[in-house]
């Protein structure tokens, strides 16, 4: 079949935002189905949408999609139409991630110099700041280790409690030391 060109991409976009919208506004699927359906005699609107669902069945003039494949094909284009935005938005992070890192570095060499050649405790801080930033910008660091242990050491003890309890428990522990 081949890929299809920029008119039908086009469509398509705009056929997985607009089921992305549906979605959005609480529309359920089978609805978003036969709204964004090529077929109109079971297009909610009773017209052709470009590129709708069955499109292809439409045009050769065969029987449009059943309910259930209306209802996979409108949760496969969310599906893909999510998958498609966050992609977009890991790359834009990733772009605006470099940027910060080439900021980073840029302050880093300044700082850098006066903290070796003047010995400037001031310039050492911000070096070892802008350090501990680039770090964890580029999550080099190492994710902070964190056990919980009940009285003595011992295994914490887990359990359901009424709201009632929690707040015993709650006023238990400010009373106790703990921050409240």
């Amino acid at each position: 079949m081949g890929r299809p060109n920029r008119a039908t991409r086009a469509a398509i976009t705009q056929r997985r935002a607009d089921a992305i919208d549906l979605k959005l506004a609480g529309v359920d699927w089978l609805t978003i189905g036969r709204k964004l359906a090529a077929d109109p005699a079971i297009n909610s609107d009773a017209i052709a949408y470009p590129q709708g669902y069955g499109i292809d069945k439409y045009k050769r003039g065969q029987e449009p999609p059943s309910d259930k494949r209306l209802i996979e094909l409108a949760c496969k284009d969310v599906s893909k139409a999510l998958a498609e935005r966050t992609t977009a938005l890991d790359e834009n992070a990733d772009e605006l991630r470099q940027l910060m890192v080439e900021r980073l570095e840029r302050l880093f060499f300044g700082v850098y110099r006066a903290a070796i050649r003047n010995g400037d405790y001031q310039a050492i801080d911000r070096a070892v700041r802008i350090i501990e930033r680039s770090s964890r910008l580029l999550g080099l660091d190492r994710p902070a280790r964190t056990e919980l242990s009940g009285p003595d050491g011992g295994a914490v003890q887990v359990e359901t409690a009424g709201l009632n309890e929690l707040e015993r428990l709650i006023n238990l522990a400010g009373g106790e030391g703990g921050e409240g």
